[in-house]
This record gives C-alpha cells, structure tokens and sequence, in this order.
C-alpha cells in the first residue's frame, strides 16, 4: 500500500468492506465476485472499484442496467468518501455508501450533497484529443494491420488541371500509423456478433429453466431499457437440448438475426442465431446466454455505397469510410456532392443500389427493423410542432415511441433526464416556436435522444443559424460524443469543423475527395481555406478527385483498411436472409390514434389564429348567402307559372363556400407535417392511425362549420313544410357537411401531392372555381355527353343534387328546356332513394380520397416501411 492512500469503506445492507487501495474490487452477482450482490437489476459482472493513482474510482462494466453516482448514468467516475453509488436503477438500485476508513459510511453518505464529489466528466476538449490519438486503435471494422508506407514513398503524381495543386504532406505533419485490433471470424466466417468486444454479461441456462426477459422487477432477466416491454419475452430449453426465444406480446418486438419474430411467437434459435430485445442482444454459447448491451461502443461503417437514379446517372460513387464508436464525424461537400443523397443511404431511409451500411458489423438494410431503434435522425427541419411547448412536444412523441405499458412516471423520468442533459429545463415550459434557431434545434435532439440511440445523423443543424449558435450546437455534438454516442453531422458551416474527430469530404458528383482528421484536411488539398476548396471543386468538376484521393498517402492511413475489409462479404445467418418483414409498432393501433388526435387537438387548441378562422369563415360563407334576395324564399312558386330562380343561387353559394371551408381546413395538414411524418414513420407510427387522426379531428371541425354555414343560410329562408323522411333542415345540413368531408378529403389530397407548402392555395382556388362551374346550376349539365360524366367526378354536383332531391329544385327552378319541361336532371329527382344515392356517392368518393392519401403518403417513407 503506498504511503498516505486512504482506505475506503463500503457499505451495503448493512454490511461493510474496507478497500485495501492495492487492489480492485468487483461487483455483481457472479457468486465468485469480491462483493456480491444479490438482485435482479445487478450484472453478473457489474462494476469494480479501484485506486486510480488519485483517487478511488469505480468503473462500469457494460451493465445491462448501469451504474447512477447522484442520479447520473456513469461509466468511469471518481467516488470517495460521502459519495453515494446505485446499481441497475437510479433510485431504488441497490446503494453503495462510501466513507472514509473511521467514519461511519452512512453518516458520510447522509452528508450534504455540495460535499459529495460530482461525477467527474472528461472535460470536452480531452475526450476530443484522447479521440483523436485513440480513433484508429478503436476502429472495429478492421480485420487486420494495415502495412506501413514504404520508407521514401511518393504520391503518385497524377496529372492535375491547372490551379489545383498536388498533395504535399510534410514528414513532420503525418498522421500516426493506426494500431488497428485483430478480429477473429466469428461460425462460418461470420463477423462477431459485438466486434471485438466481450459480452456484458452471463447468464446460465439450464434444462427445463425459463428465463423471462423484461423491464419489470420479478423477472428473471431484469432490462431497464423503455424500449423492452415489462413482460418481454422469454428463453427456453427444449428437452431435446435446443432452446427457443419466445416473445411475449411485446410492444417493440423480439427479434432474431434483426427479423421480428410474431408477436406470442416461438423461435428455435442456435449458437449463430442473434437475439435482439431493445438495445441488449444475446446468443446462445453452450448452456450459457450471453449479453451485450449496446451503451454506444459500436462501429459504424458504409460499404461501396452507390445511388443511381432514373436515366442510369450516379449520384453517389462507391462511398466507403468507417466510424469509429464514441466520435463526432462532419460530413462536407459543394451542392451536388450527394451529401443529401448518403445520408439517407446511412440511415435506411432511401437504401443505396449498391453497397451495404453496417451497424457493429450487422447489415442495417437487412436488419432494419430492429436495429431503426438504435439510431436517431435529426433532419434539417424540426421534427416537432411548435406550437406545443417543449415538455408537451417531448410528451407525446414519448407516448409514440415508447411501449404502451411504459408508466407515465417513466415517460416523465426519461424526459427530465434528457431536458436537464442539454440543458432545456428551464425553457420546458415555452413554446417552441419563442425558442431561437439553437434552442429549437436542442428540443429536436432531445426528441431524438428519449430512446437513448447509439449513432445520430443530423442533417444540416446549423442552417440559418448565426456563428455564435454555430458553435453552441456543434459544441453540444461533441458533448454526445464525448458521452459515449457516435454523431454523424452533414453541414455547410465550416467554423467549427475542429470539434470532430473525422471529417469526410463529398466532391462534386457524390464521390470522395477526403476521409481523416479535419486538421490535415486544407493541408491534403493545398489550400489555405475551405473556400478555395470548394472553388476548386466547383472550377475543376471533371476532375477525378476520388482517384486523387484513392492514391494519396492519406488515404493509405485512414482508408485503405476499411476498403480492404469491405471487399470481404458480410455471412449472415440464414433466417437474417429473409425477406423482410414489417416492423412492429410501439403501441396498438387504437393507442395511437387516441394519442395522435389528443395531439392534434392540443396543436389546433394553442393555435387561437386558426381557431378564429375556423368560426369566421364559414360565419361569413354563410351571411353572403343571406344577402341574396328570393321573392318565394326557398318554398314552392305560388303560382305554377312562376319559379323561383334563387333558390338555386342560394344553394350556390352555400354548396361551394362548404366545399372551399372543407378544403381550406386540410390542404395544409400533411404538407406542413411531412418532416415529422417522415421521422415518426421510421419509429413506428402507424400510416393509417396518422391518417385517420387527421380525417377525424377535421371531420369534426368541417362538420362544426357545415352547422354554421347551414345555421345562417336557412335561418331567414322558408323551407318547405316537411322533407322527405326528416325536417327539411336537417337533410339539407347533413348534404352540406358531406360536400365538406369529400372537400376536406380532396384538399388532404392536395397536400399529399405537392412537394412545397406554397403551392396549396392555387391548387385550392383552382378546386373551388371548377365546383362553381359544375353543379349543375349555372347551366345544364345533364344530358350532354362526356360533360355530364366529367361533371360526376366533382363533389359539388352530388352536394346540389343532394339538396336538390330536398327542395325539388328540378321543379323549383325555371326548366333549361322551356320546350319539354318535364326533361330535369334525374339527380334532384324528389326520392328517398335519390336523396340516399347523392349521399352515398360522396362518401364514397372520401372514401378513394382516403385511400389514395394513403398510398400518396407511402412516398415519405423509408422503404422498408412502405407495405
């Protein structure tokens, strides 16, 4: 023991240990251990304490559940004396009091929390460098040793167009050899199931045993991730020596070799089988399952990517680069560099045509489903309402993503810890929309980080932000990096490009010009700033920079090995080779939509603009018809020779003011959501249950205002004494609120098809003046070939004629041919029957709208959503 290292004593339960600082200290459930502890939420291998040479430190080892020093999730942290430790839960885990050697440890741990020492964080700017030396030693995609440069070795000196000067590397200023770890095959030739890396945990599986996997408390596996079901699934030995996975109605799914399994489902598995349940996976070695769960220490890396479009052009050329775990990568490039284009390779979004992405050496394309879990996507829009305030927005999207058996203390829990970790709890109770650029892009990747992902995308977070932002939100990036997550950013600005570890550069035409540190960057090329880069880019766009890169000595140090690993093909087990399946939702589909129209709702409700609107415009719709006159109201002529002209005016107007209320109210919905749609679709939300939130609470408001239109239009006109099965009013109202459902439908459609918000107001204008044209009222419509089938397809003639088999408006009006006056269209025909057909067809013609909102929306998905 060296002279004047303290001893520490340790309490649990009642018991205590004194800490002989000469040695470690393991903690966890493994009967073997120095201190064993006896509860489900503890590893099997947990933690140990240690003398770190300054001070007592304990470190995490990859628990399933984690270790909290003052209610913080901690891998490596300094502990001492008054310190307080819990194990595999923040508040309840079991707890490790620290004292001093003399001092009662509980009296210690009861002192004031100013005197117990804070979780000691590596400061940012020393993670960032330890990055930097350490990234090539973490690489996990390497299989082998790349051979140092020959002594004396030249770049080969490609012909290079006039002004684009050839690389020159001072000897000085190269980069170090990287150290890369050797990885051993895993069965048949496959990769390891967790790279390099050892298992979390053991856990032994005898004949006959059942061990069931969950968040709750009385399983034998106990998962404290939100994402796993309280009774999730469970593992099983057959008699025969097999064993089984079989899930147990869990809400996000069980899945093997990344295929969700059916839900009550049994598997066989096998020794080359990988079982997925959250972010923990497990394989089967011997009678032992083993555990990893994935905390962030997971390779990243995009293989031969390719993307070609219609007509055989390429936007994206053979991408192929490696992520190391724990970093922040920038991704630059000119405009049409396809930056754009990889991102949406890398996340599964738009899959390349060639090439695959590998998450820890697992095909993301193939494994999608389970493994769209563990990545976050921030894109450059916000992906949340902001008319909402933050805690609100963060409530809902964690009612979506999360189980539907996740208690609401749990929601509550998680969205504290994330507000608080980027520092947004004191604005939580503001709306979004009184956020600044930074602050808002914040909330998005608070949103994101509710499921904990290891690896975030974000596309363009700087936009439009000033440079004293700039560096906020990147400076935040480095943060989740340093805190054990890979960030993956695509961005214009190129202030702050210090702050990563990696830094790819996109050439014109989306191949690569550039992979490695961001400070050898401007000297690899030969210029001085990023804008001399991009000139040359932009001067010299046949050049072939890719090959200028490929031959660089760069290239042989931050690149060659990872292509020298992509050329090996990726064996996966056979069941991962099957056709893919659809991924499950969080939630039922019924708790979904309950959700989705509560949100609805909250969003209209804090909108006091729209909610004026939504009374004023058909208010007013409905007082322009008043003004009017009609001599005879809307009755019958008092004499047979005399009609009354206006009546079919009056209906004029109150039909196509309920066809523009109808679509006014939904030809923005969609469009104006689309982002959040687009993000929320990955996660799990069901297309229809999004759909049908939308078609109900509109349906809702058209009627509300159908009520009113038809309140004030009728109020000062005479109707006739009886209708044909109900009160007049009412059949003619219940016609009117049907024109508007189809209206509000096609206005839906109207915002599934365009691709800009700008362009709904002509296409709902449009809508509205070609309804005038063919109801029927102006002039006649019937009777005349191909005009009158046209005239079918549009709302408005089935809203008229409904209401016209009401008020006999064939008879009411002057007849269009005085010759044979009983020649009236059939579609106000004074029936029952024809008052029922008018009406069927227009829901019915909501109905397609419906369905073809559904398909159109399919198109803002990711394709292994779209079935």
């Amino acid at each position: 023991m060296g002279h004047g290292v303290p001893e520490l004593v340790l309490e649990l339960n009642g018991r205590t240990w004194t800490l002989d600082p000469s040695r470690s200290y393991t903690l966890g459930r493994d009967p073997q251990g120095d201190l064993v502890i006896d509860d489900a939420r503890v590893s099997w291998r947990h933690a140990t304490v240690s003398w770190g040479g300054r001070s007592w430190v304990i470190e995490d080892h990859g628990s399933t559940n984690g270790t909290f020093v003052q209610g913080q999730r901690v891998h490596q942290v300094e502990i001492g004396p008054g310190s307080a430790v819990h194990l595999g839960n923040a508040t309840d885990g079991p707890r490790l009091n620290l004292a001093a050697a003399g001092a009662p440890a509980q009296q210690q741990a009861a002192a004031p929390a100013q005197q117990a020492p804070a979780p000691q964080a590596q400061p940012a700017h020393q993670a960032h460098a330890a990055g930097q030396q350490q990234a090539a030693a973490q690489a996990d995609w390497a299989t082998h040793q790349a051979p140092p440069p020959q002594q004396g070795w030249q770049q080969p000196q490609q012909q290079a167009p006039q002004g684009v000067p050839h690389q020159q590397v001072p000897q000085a200023q190269q980069p170090p050899q990287p150290q890369v770890p050797h990885q051993q095959a895993g069965p048949q030739g496959a990769y390891p199931v967790h790279g390099d890396r050892s298992p979390t945990t053991f856990h032994q599986l005898n004949l006959g045993h059942v061990m069931r996997i969950g968040r709750g408390l009385e399983n034998e596996l106990v998962v404290s991730d939100l994402q796993v079901s309280r009774q999730h699934a469970k593992f099983q030995a057959t008699p025969d020596g097999r064993f089984e996975i079989t899930d147990l109605g869990s809400h996000n799914g069980t899945y093997v070799n990344g295929q969700p399994i059916p839900k009550n489902g049994t598997v066989l598995i096998g020794p080359n089988d990988i079982v997925g349940v959250g972010h923990s996976t497990f394989r089967i070695v011997g009678s032992q399952l083993e555990e990893f769960v994935d905390t962030g220490d997971v390779s990243f890396s995009a293989r031969h990517l390719t993307v070609t479009v219609e007509g055989g052009k390429q936007i994206l050329k053979d991408v192929t680069f490696g992520v190391p775990e724990k970093s922040l990568i920038g991704v630059i490039g000119p405009s049409g560099s396809g930056k754009s284009t990889l991102l949406k390779a890398l996340t599964g979004y738009r899959p390349a045509n060639e090439g695959d992405v590998l998450y820890d050496n697992r095909s993301l394309y193939k494994q999608f489903a389970e493994l769209r879990q563990r990545i976050g996507l921030v894109p450059q829009d916000d992906i949340l309402h902001k008319e909402l305030t933050v805690q609100k927005a963060l409530r809902y999207a964690a009612k979506l993503r999360f189980p539907g058996d996740t208690a609401e203390a749990e929601r509550e829990a998680r969205i504290d810890e994330v507000l608080r970790e980027l520092k947004l709890d004191i604005h939580k109770e503001k709306k979004v929309t009184s956020l600044s650029g930074g602050q808002r892009k914040r909330v998005s990747v608070a949103l994101e980080l509710l499921t904990k992902p290891s690896l975030i995308f974000l596309d363009e977070p700087t936009s439009g932000l000033d440079p004293g932002m700039d560096r906020d939100v990147m400076q935040l990036l480095r943060g989740l990096a340093d805190d054990g997550r890979t960030v993956l950013v695509v961005t214009h600005s190129v202030a702050e490009l210090g702050l990563c570890d990696k830094l790819l550069v996109m050439a014109p035409g989306g191949s690569v010009a550039y992979f490695g540190p961001p400070e050898e960057a401007l000297n690899f090329f030969g210029y001085s700033t990023w804008a001399d880069v991009f000139s040359a880019f932009e001067n010299y766009r046949d050049y072939d920079w890719a090959g200028r890169w490929k031959g660089s000595q760069h290239y042989q140090m931050y690149a060659a090995e990872i292509d020298a690993v992509a050329a090996q093909p990726v064996q996966l087990p056979q069941q991962a080779q099957q056709a893919l399946a659809r991924p499950p939702k969080p939630q039922g589909w019924g708790s979904q939509l309950w959700t989705l129209i509560r949100r609805y709702v909250s969003v209209i409700a804090s909108d006091r603009g729209f909610l004026a609107l939504m009374v004023i415009l058909p208010a007013v719709l409905g007082a322009v018809s008043v003004v009017i006159p009609a001599d005879f109201g809307l009755g019958k002529p008092v004499a047979p020779s005399r009609f009354n002209g206006d009546a079919g005016t009056i209906m004029l107007i109150l039909a196509v003011g309920m066809c523009f209320s109808g679509a006014a109210n939904s030809v923005r919905e969609l469009i104006k959501e689309r982002v959040i749609y687009e993000r929320e679709r990955a996660t799990g939300l069901s297309r229809s249950a999004y759909l049908m939130s939308k078609v109900i609470v509109l349906g809702v408001i058209t009627a509300f205002q159908g009520v009113i239109i038809c309140g004030i239009g009728f109020s000062t006109r005479e109707l006739p004494e009886e209708g044909l099965f109900m009160p007049p009013a009412i059949e003619l109202c219940i016609q009117v609120i049907a024109l508007g459902l189809t209206s509000m439908m096609v206005g839906l459609v109207i915002s599934a098809l365009v691709k800009t918000a700008e362009k709904t107001m002509p296409l709902l204008v449009m809508f509205a003046i070609i309804q005038v044209v063919f109801t029927g009222i102006l002039f006649q419509v019937y009777g005349s070939p191909g005009l009158e089938q046209f005239a079918w397809l549009m709302p408005s003639r089935w809203g008229i004629a409904g209401a016209g088999t009401t008020l006999d408006l064939a008879h009411l009006m002057p007849p269009w041919d005085h010759k044979n006056p009983d020649n009236t269209d059939a579609l106000w025909e004074h029936s029952v029957g024809q008052w029922s057909l008018d009406l069927g067809i227009q829901l019915l013609m909501a109905t397609v709208c419906c369905v073809l909102v559904a398909r159109l929306l399919r198109r803002h998905e990711p394709e292994v959503m779209r079935k």
